[in-house]
């Protein structure tokens, strides 16, 4: 299996989500030269930067309003990492290579479709993925038909800075 490679077309301008997305794939390529105990130990690694990762993004769409599909994508990619890692550890390693295998495309699509979405809808709103400041809310039908800009959630004025 070839190393995952970090090139331009994975960076989307999002600070804090490129360097999270350069740690998936060091993360990634930890798993290609490993074999039996060391193989299940580089798993559960990957396995929680994946969870940080993920939740970084969940908080994030959370706080913003984003659409829940791509948090249900993030839920079911860890699941089936997840089982495919007991599944490992049962000895089942062909298993665990075809998802290592499988895991590029994924990562690439998923990239260039929903977190790019996502990056740009957050660099549009001008959130602070930091502080959870959204400078420039979206307008939004309120509801009474006018398009004024509706005041985001209280819950995304501010939020706890936390290490992806």
């Amino acid at each position: 299996m070839a190393a995952m490679e970090w090139t331009e077309k994975l960076t989307l301008g999002l600070g804090p989500m490129d360097q999270t997305h350069v740690e998936f794939v060091d993360a990634y390529n930890r798993l290609l030269s490993l074999s039996g105990a060391e193989l299940l130990a580089a798993m559960d690694d990957f396995i929680v930067h994946t969870v940080e990762h993920f939740d970084q993004e969940n908080r994030w769409m959370e706080l913003i309003g984003f659409p829940g599909c791509h948090k249900a994508e993030h839920d079911r990619v860890l699941a089936v990492c997840r089982d495919v890692r007991k599944r490992m550890e049962r000895g089942d390693t062909a298993l665990g290579r075809q998802l290592i295998q499988e895991l590029p495309v994924w990562f690439d699509n998923h990239v260039a479709t929903m977190d790019a979405a996502l990056a740009s809808y957050i660099q549009s709103i001008g959130f602070d993925t930091e502080t959870g400041e959204i400078r420039n809310p979206p307008k939004e039908d309120c509801g009474d038909g006018s398009s004024a800009c509706c005041t985001p959630p209280a819950s995304a004025a501010t939020v706890e800075s936390q290490p992806a």
